[in-house]
C-alpha cells in the first residue's frame, strides 16, 4: 500500500510540475517564433543559473549545433564517452514521448521522481525572476520553457556528477539558452535551410547564427561541406583563434550501407581517417547502428570531436569508439519499428532530412510497394518537401499530429500535392485514422514510412505500439 501511495504521489506531483513548465513561453509550440535579443536573452539564462548555484561551472561540456544531425551526433559522442568509462550526460530536444528523455545520463533518461524534484527546486527561483521582471517592465517575462529545461539538464548532470555533458542546441546557436556554457569542444554538424524566418534565408546567414556557439580559443569540429557556410565558420574561427577540424579536409570517412533491412537488421560499416600531425586517428570497419550516409557523416563528426578530447588528455580508446557507435540508440531516425511489412519512422522535417530519408529508403530497402504517412509543421518548406518525397511512394496518406498546435491541416497538404502531381491523396484527420488506413492496405512485402515531423513520429509510434500490424492474427515486431 505504501508503494502505491508513493507512486500516486509522484504522479500527481509530476502533473503539477509539468503543468508549471508547460505554462511557460514555449517556442516549440508557438505558432509564430520570434528570434531576437528581446525574446532570447542569454543574460536571463545566466541569471537563472546563477540563482541555482551555477551547476554548469567546472563541468566539461561538448556543445553541438547544426541544422540537422546535432541530436544524433550528441548521442554518439555521449554513448562513446560512456563506453570509455566516463559518466556522460546528454541534453537533447525535442523529446518524443516524455520530458524525461531530454535529460539522460549514460543513456538512461532521468526518472519521473528526479524530474519532479528538479522542477520543484527551480520553481521558486523562476517565480521570483517573474516577479522582478514584471516589476521592472510589464512587457518583460521570466525564464522560458527551453531556458528552464536547459537549467534542469545542467542541475541533473551536476547531481549525478557527470564527467562530461553533451549539450544539443535547441535552435540557431548564438541566442540559444545552451550558449551560456564554456565548452571543451564546439561542434557544428551541418548547415542547410530550416527556421529561415528566424535564422536567415541564406546559408551564410544561418551559418553565422550557428557559429555563435564558437568561443575564443575553443577547438571547433565542423561537418559543414558547402563552401558558403563553411567560409563563415572558418572566418569565425580565425577571428577567435580557434583550431578548426573540417569534414572532407582534415578528416573523412567511407560508408558501406546495410542492405535488405526490410528482412533483417544489420549495421552499416564505416572507415574513418583523421591524419592530424599531432595525433592521427584511423579506424577501419566500424559498425554503425544508425542507418544512412547522413548518419555516417554525423559519426565522422562525432569521432573527430572525440579525437579533440583525446588530444586534450581524455582516455577514449578505439574499442570505446567501436562499442559506442555500434550500440547508440536514437529513435525516429530511419527507425525500423516492425517488419512484414517493414515500418520506418523518421522525424525528417526539412529538405535536407527528407533527402537523407529518401536516400536511405532507396539504398537499404528493397520492397514491392511504398506507403507514406506524412504530417508536418507550419513555417516549413511544404512545397519543397512534398516535391522531393511524393514521387517516391505508391500511396500517400496525409494527416495531422495533435500533440502540438503547429500542425499543418492535411487538406492543405493534399491541395499542394494536387498542384505538384495532378492527383489527390488520402486525407485523415487523425494519426489513428491514418494508421488504420495503411494497416488495411499494406501487404507483408510493402514498406510503410511515417515522416514529416518529430510530433507525427511520436504519435504514430504510440499507435503502432498499441495496435501493431498483424498477419494471420499475430503481431510482427522488428
Amino acid at each position: 500500500m505504501a508503494s502505491t501511495v508513493s507512486t500516486a504521489s509522484i504522479e500527481s506531483r509530476r502533473e503539477a510540475a509539468l503543468r508549471f513548465l508547460y505554462e511557460r513561453i514555449d517556442y516549440e509550440r508557438a505558432l509564430a517564433v520570434p528570434y531576437d535579443t528581446q525574446d532570447f536573452k542569454l543574460e536571463r539564462m545566466r541569471e537563472l543559473l546563477h540563482r541555482l548555484g551555477n551547476p554548469q561551472q567546472g563541468m566539461p561540456i561538448v556543445h553541438v549545433a547544426g541544422t540537422k544531425g546535432k541530436g544524433s551526433t550528441t548521442m554518439m559522442v555521449a554513448t562513446v564517452l560512456t563506453a570509455a568509462g566516463y559518466r556522460a550526460g546528454a541534453f537533447t530536444s525535442p523529446h518524443l514521448h516524455c520530458m524525461e528523455e531530454r535529460l539522460a545520463v549514460d543513456g538512461q533518461s532521468c526518472s519521473a521522481e528526479e524530474l519532479v524534484e528538479l522542477i520543484e527546486q527551480v520553481t521558486p527561483v523562476v517565480l521570483e525572476m517573474d516577479r522582478l521582471a514584471a516589476a521592472a517592465c510589464p512587457e518583460e517575462t521570466g525564464p522560458t520553457y527551453f531556458e528552464i529545461t536547459t537549467a534542469l539538464a545542467l542541475l541533473h548532470f551536476a547531481r549525478h556528477g557527470v564527467d562530461a555533458a553533451v549539450l544539443e542546441v535547441g535552435m540557431g546557436g548564438r541566442l540559444d539558452s545552451t550558449n551560456v556554457c564554456q565548452p571543451r569542444v564546439a561542434v557544428i554538424t551541418s548547415i542547410s535551410f530550416d527556421h529561415m524566418r528566424q535564422l536567415g534565408n541564406t546559408l551564410a546567414a544561418i551559418a553565422r547564427e550557428k557559429a555563435g556557439i564558437i568561443k575564443p580559443g575553443v577547438p571547433v569540429v565542423s561537418g559543414v561541406v558547402d563552401e558558403e557556410p563553411r567560409e563563415v565558420i572558418r572566418q569565425t574561427c580565425r577571428e577567435l583563434g580557434c583550431r578548426l577540424a573540417e569534414l572532407g579536409i582534415d578528416f573523412d570517412y567511407r560508408y558501406d550501407p546495410p542492405r535488405g533491412l526490410e528482412e533483417t537488421a544489420s549495421p552499416g560499416r564505416l572507415d574513418f581517417a583523421y591524419p592530424a600531425p599531432d595525433g592521427p586517428l584511423e579506424l577501419r570497419d566500424l559498425s554503425l547502428s544508425l542507418v544512412g550516409r547522413h548518419q555516417a557523416a554525423n559519426a565522422a563528426v562525432a569521432i573527430a570531436t572525440l579525437a579533440e578530447l583525446r588530444r586534450a588528455g581524455w582516455n577514449i580508446p578505439e574499442q570505446a569508439i567501436r562499442e559506442g557507435l555500434a550500440r547508440v540508440v536514437w529513435p525516429a531516425r530511419a527507425e525500423v519499428v516492425a517488419r512484414r511489412p517493414v515500418i520506418v519512422v523518421d522525424a525528417a522535417h526539412n529538405l535536407a532530412s527528407i533527402d537523407a530519408l529518401v536516400h536511405v529508403l532507396d539504398e537499404s530497402f528493397t520492397v514491392r510497394r511504398r506507403l507514406l504517412v506524412f504530417a508536418t509543421t507550419q513555417e516549413k518548406d511544404l512545397r519543397g518537401m512534398l516535391g522531393r518525397i511524393l514521387g517516391r511512394f505508391d500511396h500517400v496518406v496525409f494527416t495531422r499530429y495533435w500533440n502540438n498546435p503547429r500542425g499543418v491541416p492535411p487538406e492543405e497538404l493534399d491541395d499542394l500535392a494536387e498542384q505538384l502531381t495532378g492527383r489527390r491523396c488520402q486525407v485523415c484527420s487523425r494519426p489513428s485514422e491514418a494508421w488504420d488506413v495503411v494497416r488495411s492496405m499494406a501487404a507483408p512485402d510493402d514498406l510503410i514510412c511515417i515522416t514529416g515531423s518529430f510530433f507525427i513520429a511520436a504519435e504514430m509510434r504510440l499507435q503502432i505500439g498499441a495496435r501493431p500490424f498483424t498477419m494471420d492474427g499475430s503481431p510482427t515486431h522488428a
